[in-house]
């Protein structure tokens, strides 16, 4: 059968009528093959988009990490800006939206790996899309090259940790000081394998090592830098995914808070915004996890120039900041997971604060929650 994709879903997908969706496909673009269900599996590109472009990495077709380098850099963009206007109209809110900040190539600094035993040695890499199929990517194109020089010491845990029925996890983080790695899925530790691992880390040079979350060795603290300040979060902690969008992501939230005297950051993490923060006002940061905001208090007293930070650990979800603990604020930070925050932002929306920068990683969950805001009278 053939069909013409009309538009791209929200992860990349082609969607023709029905709807029909097609991986690795473009608007306008004619593609043949046979469907199943609602998928055509392997689309036959009979009419190519002008946005199509080469994809830059080899492991391109077969890796599942990467969803639209067939598309030129200009679509992308575009692309990701569309993604945001549609989710606001959807909810009835007309807003501006800038142009994307890209991060450059091999610029990502975590990524988690898959690792199984084989008859042959191991295996090390990520899946294929939809697929339990490991994928090695010696040559990717979005790592940064540290990330990518890990992949012997990736082996070595994986030929120590799993099995060939099962496969382990390897989160891989680049640090100011080394590479910070945490495997879970693994084999339970004991003092042989505890001995093992010690040597391994030193043997690659590995700035902390945790085996199914459990510390085996930190040879120097892994920091990240948030703003001008040196922070060492807890292994497995969630950071941004490039140095780039990071300093994208501050810089807009410096922007909006300034002229606040004292800020609130909710879901902060172990600092990412509440340490740049603090150069300009006060902060009060909220966490669920008690190591993070260790982390984050650690980083600030280390720091030079910095206004006070207090912190509390609460889950947000369960008891969400009220009217009047909010009104001590003048702007408020929030970055909540992907399922976003809407108990949270109903308190906001009824304090006096008229300062909001929310953050997400998720337009539709990020959209409903600024609903309640803009009904509220925000903009």
């Amino acid at each position: 059968m053939t069909v013409k994709i009309l538009r791209l879903g929200h992860q990349g997908d082609g969607i023709a009528e029905g709807p029909v969706y097609a991986a690795r496909t473009l608007p306008d673009e004619l593609v043949g093959g046979d469907i199943t269900g609602d998928r055509i599996k392997t689309p036959k590109i009979l009419q190519p988009s002008i946005d199509r472009v080469s994809p830059p990495c080899r492991h391109y077709k077969s890796c599942g990490g990467c969803a639209l380098q067939h598309a030129s850099d200009a679509f992308v963009e575009n692309w990701k800006r569309e993604i945001v206007l549609t989710a606001l109209s959807a909810q009835g809110i007309e807003a501006t939206v800038r142009n994307v900040s890209t991060s450059p190539a091999q610029s990502r600094i975590r990524a988690t790996f898959s690792g199984r035993k084989t008859k042959k040695g191991t295996l090390v890499g990520f899946h294929g899309k939809g697929s339990n199929t490991i994928i090695e990517v010696q040559d990717c194109k979005i790592l940064h090259p540290d990330l990518l020089a890990a992949t012997p010491a990736i082996h070595a845990l994986t030929e120590i940790g799993a099995s060939r029925k099962s496969e382990i996890k390897v989160s891989v983080t680049r640090s100011d000081s080394g590479l910070d790695v945490s495997v879970i899925e693994v084999k339970p530790l004991d003092n042989k394998l505890l001995v093992v691992l010690s040597t391994l880390a030193a043997k690659f040079g590995l700035a902390r090592l945790t085996w199914n979350r459990e510390l085996i060795v930190e040879r120097n603290k892994p920091f990240q830098r948030f703003g001008t300040t040196s922070v060492n979060p807890p292994a497995g902690a969630f950071l941004q995914a490039t140095e780039d969008g990071k300093n994208a992501l501050i810089a807009s939230i410096q922007e909006t808070i300034q002229g606040a005297t004292h800020v609130i950051d909710l879901f902060s993490g172990c600092g990412t915004f509440s340490l740049p923060a603090s150069k300009i006002a006060s902060v009060f940061a909220v966490e669920s996890e008690t190591d993070m905001l260790k982390a984050l208090d650690s980083g600030w007293r280390s720091a030079s120039e910095s206004k006070h930070i207090t912190t509390e650990v609460r889950d947000l979800f369960r008891r969400p900041l009220l009217e009047a603990e909010l009104n001590k604020a003048d702007a408020i930070i929030i970055d909540p997971p992907r399922a976003g925050a809407s108990h949270q932002m109903e308190q906001i929306a009824k304090s006096k604060v008229r300062k909001i920068a929310s953050v997400s990683c998720n337009s539709i969950s990020f959209a409903r929650d600024a609903k309640i805001l803009v009904d509220a009278g925000f903009s």
